[in-house]
């Protein structure tokens, strides 16, 4: 059963944990090779997956440099702005349902799809990972 004092400490822990990973990043630093290991998706089959960039993109913004954030993976200031707004609306107490429909998920899949191979040809070398 949720409590208010639950519901209270539930956004404290979200954003203390993702403090947390940002420090560990800060800390230790993802663009020297094989800090965080290795993306078995890159490994298996030589392309970078839509994520590949993430962690060297948060690093980066972790130290204010949004454009390198971007160079690395345009997709994570985005997400991690969409994921601030939606702590920011659980700690005002508004409910956060977002249940995308069909079309929505279809669209973002191609989105990323198409994320994938472009930035795996020589024409879109520009979006792989910095």
């Amino acid at each position: 059963m949720r409590t208010p004092a639950t519901r209270s400490i539930a956004p404290v822990a979200a954003a203390a944990a993702a403090l947390a990973g940002v420090a560990v990043l800060r800390v230790r630093d993802p663009h020297v090779s094989g800090s965080y290991g290795f993306c078995p998706f890159h490994e298996l089959t030589g392309w970078w997956c839509p994520a590949c960039g993430g962690l060297r993109a948060t690093n980066a913004l972790a130290q204010g440099d949004v454009l390198a954030s971007l160079s690395s993976n345009v997709f994570v200031v985005p997400l991690i702005l969409g994921a601030v707004l939606a702590w920011v609306m659980w700690v005002s107490g508004r409910p956060v349902r977002y249940r995308p429909g069909r079309i929505a998920l279809i669209v973002t899949v191609a989105v990323l799809l198409v994320f994938t191979v472009v930035r795996n040809t020589s024409w879109g070398s520009w979006l792989a990972p910095g």
